[in-house]
């Protein structure tokens, strides 16, 4: 079995090739930009499967699947997304059983992702992959209609707080809260994950397993402990509001 892993940084792409290893699966090469990525192809067997992320630094990796398109000798690989793209854009990827893992990757996803590309590989089941209509997709998302208002049920009544209030959304014993910018709190009947998926994400980023932030509530950014970074709000005072060491980069792309 032939694996290879398409990574734009060398040590992500080596703690890939550990979790991977880890599961009993050897990675024959690693490849790290558009252009290393085609002359290996043009020297080499396709492989088995492909661990492909999607933005490299000398563009995007589904170039090295056109530049093979054009020459008519598509590549027939299996491939696992390894993105740090937001969970909405990525559902259609379970089409023609692609599959998909968000940075950081989890043990516990990588694991069900090689199972099933095991049990296609058995099967000999490998689909073509249309990657110009999913790099349509990343690039030009489908206009959709975000969440703009929550109904709360209190006691016998039912409150309509709309998007524009709300300071933050975390999670605490389980539960899923919204919090306004007057200071109060609101049991919601969803999770973070959820959430994660209904709201712009434009306006609206998950710093940590615990914050959903509004870039509207952000009212200082100070420098904290382990490279991570505090969010102050202007009235959510229960807790501190830190960045995730891993996503303090993507939030400062978030920031613009």
């Amino acid at each position: 079995m032939n694996i290879i892993i398409i990574e734009d940084e060398k040590p992500a792409a080596r703690l890939l090739q550990r979790k991977v290893e880890k599961l009993g699966l050897q990675v024959n090469q690693m490849l790290h930009s558009v252009e290393e990525s085609i002359h290996w192809f043009n020297n080499n067997s396709h492989p088995d499967l492909i661990f492909l992320d999607i933005q490299l630094s000398d563009g995007l990796s589904f170039e090295i699947f056109e530049h093979f398109g054009k020459a008519q000798c598509d590549i027939k690989s299996a491939v696992i997304f390894t993105t740090a793209y937001d969970e909405y854009a990525l559902r259609a990827f379970k089409l023609n059983s692609i599959d998909y893992l968000l940075k950081p990757i989890d043990e516990d996803d990588l694991a069900i992702a090689i199972t099933k590309f095991k049990n296609q590989f058995q099967k000999s089941l490998v689909s073509g992959l249309d990657f110009e209509a999913i790099k349509k997709m990343l690039v030009n998302p489908v206009d959709r209609e975000y969440k703009k208002r929550f109904t709360i049920k209190m006691g016998q009544q039912l409150k309509m707080i709309t998007i524009d209030e709300v300071e933050c959304f975390y999670s605490e014993n389980k539960g899923t809260y919204l919090h306004t910018f007057d200071g109060r709190d609101y049991l919601l009947d969803t999770t973070l994950e959820q959430l994660e998926s209904e709201l712009d994400p434009k306006n609206f980023y998950r710093i940590s397993r615990k914050f959903i932030i509004p870039m509207k509530g952000i009212k200082e950014i100070q420098m904290h402990s382990n490279s991570r970074l505090k969010v102050i709000l202007p009235t959510y005072k229960d807790d501190e509001v830190i960045v995730a060491r891993e996503k303090v980069s993507d939030f400062k792309s978030w920031l613009g």
